[in-house]
């Protein structure tokens, strides 16, 4: 794949600083997210994966820098300014967040009702077709508790498209799923991001996952990205990814109580 151009970036962040208190979480970061691809950000626990969620959906302002949405640096938006560039961005939270004193139905049509005027009837039409494109049709009277993980990842994802937006921000989609609901999730989020040419910002530690579906990586270290393709992130030299992709597979393995030579590299082969 060849690289994006400036122009192709969705969203841009341009030498952004963050600070709390002493610790340096982004220092100078700067990182591009194509328009209609999927990209994956990877790093360890406490890298800022996050935390770069948040900033894009104008919930962390950085110290400087900025951050641009289709050209518009959102750093300096006010709050109305913000609030109606939510109203494009998609969010499926870590874990789904449904809340659970309502069925599957009432979580996927809470934000038509707060942020629209749309009839009960064309609500009820509207969270139909998204229960069932995320293959949920006949749950819609359920409650959370009656779901699995899987299911209640898939319902969460239905209220985060259910306002059509532009932009889908994942975070941590795959945690706590079996293989089979990681595959399932997976190709749904590649099936939407296909069929209504969505832009998908997605956090994960989840390397399978991330290699198959990913269009470009992004590595969050020592507060700086570091992005390419699949490939590119595979053939890198920088000590720092290969010890992290190691160390990932390394894990899966021990997940798995399988007996396997790292799926990424073996160590010394750089």
């Amino acid at each position: 794949m060849s690289k994006p151009t400036a122009q192709e970036f969705r969203i841009a962040f341009d030498g952004v600083d963050l600070r709390r208190g002493e610790r340096c979480i982004f220092d100078g970061l700067s990182c591009g997210f194509p328009r209609g691809r999927i990209s994956v950000v990877l790093g360890a626990s406490g890298a800022g994966k996050s935390t770069l969620i948040r900033m894009i959906g104008g919930l962390q302002k950085p110290d400087s820098g900025s951050i641009r949405l289709a050209g518009q640096d959102i750093t300096a938006f006010s709050e109305r300014e913000l609030f109606k560039i939510r109203d494009r961005i998609g969010m499926l939270f870590q874990g789904g967040a449904l809340l659970d004193s309502m069925t599957v139905a009432e979580n996927v049509a809470l934000p038509l009702c707060e942020h629209t005027r749309l009839s009960d009837a064309d609500i009820q039409a509207e969270v139909n077709r998204r229960l069932v494109a995320v293959g949920l049709a006949e749950t819609g009277h359920l409650y959370p508790r009656e779901l699995s993980g899987g299911m209640s990842r898939r319902a969460a994802l239905a209220r985060a498209i259910v306002m059509d937006p532009e932009i889908l921000l994942v975070d941590e989609p795959f945690s706590g799923l079996d293989p089979i609901n990681v595959r399932r999730i997976e190709m749904l989020l590649v099936d939407l991001n296909q069929h209504l040419d969505l832009t998908l910002i997605v956090t994960s530690h989840h390397m399978a996952s991330s290699l198959r579906m990913a269009d470009r990586l992004i590595f969050m270290v020592d507060g700086i990205a570091i992005a390419g393709s699949p490939a590119d992130l595979l053939k890198s030299e920088d000590e720092r990814i290969v010890e992290f992709l190691n160390a990932e597979s390394d894990r899966f393995a021990e997940r798995h109580e399988l007996d396997v030579t790292p799926l990424l590299r073996r160590r010394g082969d750089a």
